[in-house]
């Protein structure tokens, strides 16, 4: 199977090639440029440098949230134009199943965090020691909620996500099962991490087309709450 795998619903963006079991590529970047300046350089870039034919493709694996609404929508925008001009399906992997299979093969239960504002995160919770399962299904709640879910599972557990450089102190104090922080080359988002799980799911049947791909944003934009708070005051 020939993948292409697309992450962008973070900070970091990231693009990867499998050819089979073997990845091939994968560029990921972390800094203070805009994922519509990087996305489609980087993947023009693991293409020329792989001489990869994308007519040979398989599936298109595309991170579909939730995470960061820009970063979503481009993400999206990308995997559903290549789709459209490759004839090709895409596979949807929710952003924490990608971010949890970073681990594929830990013994612990995996708790991915990524920073939502307003005290929250985008979370859940899993065991990936063999296939995913999981044990908490990806929510946007507030930290607290998700660590009593993490204690009260009572299972050793491994965070990971930038919502744990965010909210480091507070899973400290809180966390009342054994627990460890991913090292930081696991931390993040991955599309090589994204691709395996996408493979799984295309074995699986679990495709879609670029006309009905949607990202699942688990809550609406800082602009439609904004919009909702003022239509509420004028009322």
């Amino acid at each position: 199977m020939t993948a292409l795998a697309i992450d962008s619903s973070g900070n970091v963006a990231s693009v990867a090639i499998f050819d089979g079991n073997e990845l091939l590529a994968e560029y990921s970047i972390n800094y203070k440029k805009t994922h519509s300046q990087t996305l489609l350089p980087m993947i023009d870039q693991v293409v020329k440098t792989t001489e990869m034919d994308l007519g040979k493709l398989d599936m298109i694996a595309v991170s579909s949230g939730p995470g960061s609404f820009t970063g979503l929508r481009i993400g999206s925008a990308t995997a559903k134009g290549l789709g459209l001009a490759l004839d090709k399906p895409l596979v949807a992997v929710p952003t924490l199943e990608g971010l949890a299979y970073r681990l594929k093969g830990v013994k612990e239960f995996v708790c991915p965090m990524m920073d939502a504002r307003r005290n929250q995160v985008y979370t859940g919770l899993y065991s990936v020691s063999d296939s995913l399962k999981v044990v908490a299904k990806q929510r946007a709640v507030p930290v607290e909620d998700m660590l009593d879910i993490v204690n009260n599972q009572g299972k050793e557990t491994i965070f990971l996500g930038d919502g744990v450089t965010v909210y480091d102190r507070m899973i400290r104090d809180m966390v009342k099962v054994p627990y460890r922080f991913a090292p930081a080359n696991m931390l993040l988002q991955s599309a090589a991490a994204v691709a395996i799980r996408g493979m799984e799911l295309f074995i699986q049947g679990k495709t879609v087309s670029s006309d009905d791909f949607k990202p699942e944003y688990l809550r609406l934009s800082q602009a439609e709450r904004e919009r909702n708070e003022r239509l509420a005051k004028e009322s």
